[in-house]
């Protein structure tokens, strides 16, 4: 499968959008932040959070738009400058968790009895993330767990940019990706769920052909991409959300939502489970993003119409 060029304008802005990242500013902030600390690499993010403040104002703009539903008020720009440090921030972070530093952080976990007893049932679980919080936390911790495995569904293009990421911060950190668009990609993601793992997606962003589903999410519609429920369906698993919620200073909240479980879920019934499923997972994001605001990483006008 080839992507369309993302100067289409019939592509979604958020594939249009060229993304703002450099791999040697990254392993200058690794080497500085492994060597003089997280303080200190906090302290340059504060000047990249005001550059990006001040010098993208179509993400500023969405920024804002999306901070006056989730506030109940006009947006200062303080709100959007905590906005953009948070997402600068689990970015950051990033460098330490994929070097094993767990003991930087406090991360508590809400939820996960469930998804234990789940896996503990049958082998393996899908896992829906949305641009919430941070999935590394997720995935780290898998690594620091024995038992607890976890691999990452993505497209081939975004999963290459991430390999490079990952090599400019730690060259030994592995990673299990499942290239989706493939013609064996579902063969994979059931092998891996037989395994035992929690296979994960992203399921908020289009590609935009896809086909969608219109709910409401933070008091107006929005159109959710089937094709993640539709897979998930075909697998026959249970499905949780699954978000890193950023605290502020080193905190974290690692939350899982159980949202379905297409393992009873008989074929003639599978539309209507997908659409109830869907609705549920944007109600648990709109949950989320009231109790940590700061966490949605979506700059892009999420309501638009597609």
């Amino acid at each position: 499968m080839s992507l369309p060029d993302p100067t289409d304008s019939a592509q979604p802005e958020w594939m249009r959008r060229q993304e703002r990242s450099n791999l040697a500013i990254l392993r200058l902030m690794v080497w500085i932040s492994l060597t003089f600390g997280r303080g200190m690499g906090r302290i340059v993010l504060h000047g990249v959070a005001a550059y990006f403040v001040l010098f993208a104002p179509a993400a500023r703009r969405a920024s804002r738009a999306y901070l006056r539903r989730v506030l109940g008020r006009w947006a200062l720009w303080r709100d959007g400058f905590r906005h953009v440090f948070s997402f600068a921030s689990t970015i950051h972070d990033r460098i330490y968790l994929l070097n094993d530093r767990f003991d930087v952080f406090d991360i508590q976990v809400h939820g996960g009895e469930a998804l234990i007893e789940s896996v503990r049932s049958q082998p393996g679980a899908l896992l829906v993330g949305a641009h919430l919080g941070s999935f590394e936390v997720l995935r780290a911790m898998g690594r620091g767990k024995e038992g607890l495995k976890v691999a990452m569904m993505m497209y081939e293009a975004n999963a290459r940019k991430i390999n490079a990421t990952l090599a400019a911060i730690n060259p030994r950190a592995m990673q299990d990706i499942i290239s989706l668009g493939q013609m064996e990609s579902m063969l994979e993601a059931r092998d891996k769920l037989d395994q035992g793992y929690l296979v994960g997606m992203l399921a908020d962003r289009s590609l935009g052909d896809d086909a969608t589903h219109e709910v409401e999410f933070l008091g107006s519609p929005a159109a959710f991409p089937l094709g993640p429920w539709r897979m998930a369906a075909m697998l026959r698993r249970p499905v949780f959300l699954m978000a890193g919620l950023y605290l502020g200073g080193n905190r974290y909240e690692l939350h899982f939502v159980e949202l379905a479980d297409f393992s009873k879920v008989e074929r003639s019934g599978r539309d209507a489970a997908i659409r109830e499923a869907v609705q549920r997972y944007a109600d648990s994001l709109a949950d989320l993003c009231r109790k940590a605001p700061y966490n949605w990483f979506n700059f892009f006008d999420f309501w638009q119409k597609k």
